[in-house]
């Protein structure tokens, strides 16, 4: 990546009298300054056969960053092995999808904790990443909002260096909302930045995913996304944090005011 990207996760708003699908969506979000769009897989994959070469048209005419949220319905420590293997059927079905439009990453929460141990989680987890293609894409494992889920920093820091086709996205949202408001300064998203480069040296920092927007959360971590100027998320700082250490990837905005605030994000952050 040779600089940082700003995008929106799924589609765009317009003015309200349009509605858009995914290749409409890509030519408005790139006509009004923004780069990059994260599709949706979260319920289905939404990527098929019908409208698959006209997303890839778009993207290709635009110059366009495509990543995928894959399925809110993984879980791979779930209880039942059958459910872990429905959950890696998932992330291969958005795997395959994101790869007919030339998708660069899918991103997903890797799973819960349930009943299990912190250790035996990673560990059930990590056997089951290792069970996926590898090569074609960038698997990427999303720091999660709610106590409840696996996917500390320092849990998949650590996944990152043991299953070689995983990368990281960084949710600063959720990190902040996971530990009922703990990002309030610049030197909370430096430390952040900063523990990734010691971990995962400079080729991380070179392509990373990140999500970040307003946030509504409580002693339980995350219960819903705010517009960033009726939340408490600092995004300032965690850009002022992002530029200082020349990161370069994706920033998509997650929230209701979808490209308006992914604009609020681009704009500050090329002001620093």
């Amino acid at each position: 990546m040779e600089k940082l990207l700003f995008g929106i996760s799924g589609l765009p708003i317009g003015n309200g009298s349009t509605k858009f699908n995914y290749a409409s969506g890509i030519s408005y979000v790139k006509s009004i300054g923004l780069d990059a769009m994260e599709l949706l897989f979260v319920r289905s994959v939404n990527v098929t056969d019908k409208n698959k070469d006209a997303i890839l048209k778009t993207k290709i005419e635009n110059d366009f960053y495509l990543s995928a949220h894959g399925s809110h319905y993984i879980n791979l420590n779930a209880d039942e092995l059958e459910k872990q293997e429905q959950s890696i059927d998932r992330i291969v079905n958005g795997m395959e999808a994101l790869i007919k439009v030339q998708g660069r990453s899918l991103v997903f929460h890797p799973g819960f904790y349930l009943k299990d141990s912190k250790e035996d989680t990673y560990n059930t987890i990590r056997e089951n990443l290792l069970k996926l293609p590898q090569g074609v894409i960038d698997y990427r494992l999303e720091t999660t909002g709610k106590r409840t889920q696996f996917g500390t920093i320092k849990e998949l820091v650590s996944l990152c260096k043991e299953v070689s086709s995983c990368k990281l996205c960084i949710d600063f949202s959720h990190i902040h909302a996971r530990e009922n408001g703990s990002l309030k300064c610049y030197d909370d998203f430096a430390e952040i930045v900063q523990y990734v480069l010691n971990e995962l040296g400079r080729s991380a920092l070179d392509d990373l995913q990140i999500h970040m927007g307003g946030i509504n959360y409580g002693e339980k971590g995350e219960k819903n996304h705010l517009p960033l100027l009726e939340s408490d998320f600092n995004y300032t700082d965690c850009l002022r944090a992002l530029k200082d250490y020349s990161v370069k990837g994706c920033v998509i905005l997650e929230g209701p005011m979808v490209e308006k605030d992914a604009l609020l994000l681009k704009n500050t952050y090329e002001k620093i």
